[in-house]
């Protein structure tokens, strides 16, 4: 893990990149705090969703709703409050192996289905300390290819950064720097423990 890294010292290290002065804090007056208090957030979690890392990939037990959705669907079930998007898969059972099944839509916070029962595989939200530094490092070029236009003015030097981060265009996104994150990530073994949530029904 990336012992000591946070925020700061990710978007400080991606301004030293583009040439301008480091930030002491997300508000500590300057143009260059502002532009990453701006932008932060929303790099971070747009990467985190990118690719499912093994490092914030999990599978749980979902809790049926006590109260039925009221609509096509027999059971609704509570959605995790640390999820950064939709389930990226959906099962009947916990089997290792086992087909996802599509029969099932999301609504605000819960999913709705016919399954007696539901496990998702999703993502959530990590902080910087528990990122890997192979990640911590896509993101300071993920942060210098965003906010190079903001501080630099020039759109070469965005382009420039964007080919470090990710790669040609023609490449979708799975190129550069990220290419070589996905490489190291995938030595892992994604940690599949699940996590049951099914003894008490949840009431909504």
């Amino acid at each position: 893990m990336a012992a000591g890294d946070t925020g700061i010292t990710i978007c400080s290290d991606a301004l030293i990149m583009l040439g301008a002065k480091a930030i002491t804090s997300f508000n500590d007056g300057t143009d260059e705090s502002s532009v990453c208090d701006r932008l932060y957030p929303d790099v971070r979690d747009s990467t985190l969703v990118m690719y499912p890392w093994t490092f914030n990939t999990k599978k749980i037990q979902l809790a049926q709703l006590l109260t039925p959705p009221g609509s096509v669907w027999k059971y609704a079930y509570q959605l995790p409050g640390d999820k950064l998007a939709n389930p990226r898969a959906v099962y009947d059972t916990p089997a290792v192996g086992a087909n996802p099944r599509k029969d099932w839509e999301i609504q605000g916070d819960q999913l709705l289905t016919n399954l007696p029962a539901v496990f998702i595989d999703y993502q959530y939200s990590v902080g910087e300390f528990a990122m890997p530094q192979y990640f911590v490092q896509l993101m300071k070029y993920m942060m210098a290819w965003h906010m190079a236009l903001s501080i630099t003015e020039q759109s070469d030097r965005a382009a420039y950064w964007q080919r470090i981060a990710v790669g040609d265009p023609a490449e979708n996104g799975r190129g550069g720097f990220f290419r070589t994150a996905m490489q190291i990530d995938g030595q892992h073994n994604p940690v599949r423990v699940i996590e049951d949530y099914s003894l008490v029904a949840v009431r909504n």
